[in-house]
């Protein structure tokens, strides 16, 4: 890796290309704002809003870029929305700390409300994944085709607690090179050059010179749970239950969130549910094997 690459990274297209992701244009996404449920929500738009929407939701601690790969391969053919949840990105923090799944359904319901969107996709990963079929259990009318992204509502312990050990480090660091350092071993599967260029979308900087993570604090707080409690996964398996629209639980062969049980329980569950495992990905599926994941989102979506 050449200082030049590890001091700006590739270009989102370069990147991709590099991942094998296909695409039919170098898109430029578009930032907007929507106020929804009292608060002000960031979005990317790419592709031709007159196109049919395809709503994307990230996972914790991540931003709306975390989907650019995907973003990229479908803006041709969809509207793409890509949104910063709550707390997340440049969208506004809960001031009262009410980051509940019920909450950020409403999120979803006001921020499409607003946007007049209807029969689009919706595709969620991790935390995003959750908040996406509990919209989607209420909500199911609205949607055309939902893909759930290694999320369920039970998490391995192993790897809620990698991921609450990530978080809960020290969140002020001097250089951005110290952050690609730290991801790099939380998640050896991706290369250097790639998170440098990505991990920007996730920083800012203080006015102390060092540079810290783009989402709440609050979220990263020792004393917030991670993972489910009975009550919740219950009500979790309900949500998903109810689903009736064209459904793919998408799961990292790697992965250490989402068991494979959990998986196939989802599958059976859900009705008109079909589930695909993607090889050579952990828990962050679409960033650790874009490819696979776009071949994976393509097929099903070419039959719904």
């Amino acid at each position: 890796m050449t200082s030049q690459a590890r001091s700006h990274g590739l270009s989102l297209y370069d990147a991709a290309r590099a991942m094998g992701v296909s695409f039919a244009t170098e898109t430029v996404p578009r930032d907007r704002y929507v106020e929804a449920n009292g608060l002000k929500f960031h979005y990317l738009e790419w592709g031709d809003p007159s196109n049919p929407p395809m709503l994307l939701l990230h996972g914790f601690a991540q931003t709306c870029h975390s989907w650019d790969f995907v973003a990229l391969s479908f803006s041709d053919r969809y509207r793409v929305i890509a949104l910063d949840q709550r707390g997340h990105g440049d969208s506004d923090w809960a001031s009262d700390g009410d980051y509940q799944p019920e909450t950020q359904q409403k999120d979803i319901a006001a921020v499409v409300d607003r946007l007049g969107l209807d029969n689009f996709v919706l595709m969620g990963l991790s935390m995003g994944g959750r908040n996406s079929f509990t919209y989607a259990g209420n909500h199911t009318d609205k949607i055309k085709a939902l893909v759930i992204v290694d999320a369920g509502p039970q998490n391995m312990r192993a790897g809620s607690g990698n991921i609450r050990n990530f978080v809960q480090q020290e969140d002020e660091l001097d250089s951005v090179d110290a952050f690609v350092d730290r991801v790099l071993k939380f998640n050896p599967r991706r290369d250097a050059v790639q998170v440098r260029g990505s991990i920007m979308h996730n920083l800012k900087q203080l006015p102390n010179g060092r540079w810290t993570w783009k989402y709440d604090k609050l979220l990263r707080s020792p004393d917030r749970r991670f993972g489910s409690d009975p009550a919740m996964e219950e009500r979790l398996w309900g949500y998903l239950e109810s689903i009736r629209c064209p459904t793919l639980v998408v799961r990292g062969g790697a992965s250490d969130i989402i068991a494979l049980e959990t998986a196939e329980s989802m599958h059976r569950r859900i009705p008109n549910a079909t589930m695909t495992t993607v090889e050579g990905a952990g828990h962050l599926v679409m960033g650790d094997n874009p490819s696979g994941f776009q071949k994976a989102v393509l097929d099903f979506l070419a039959g719904v």
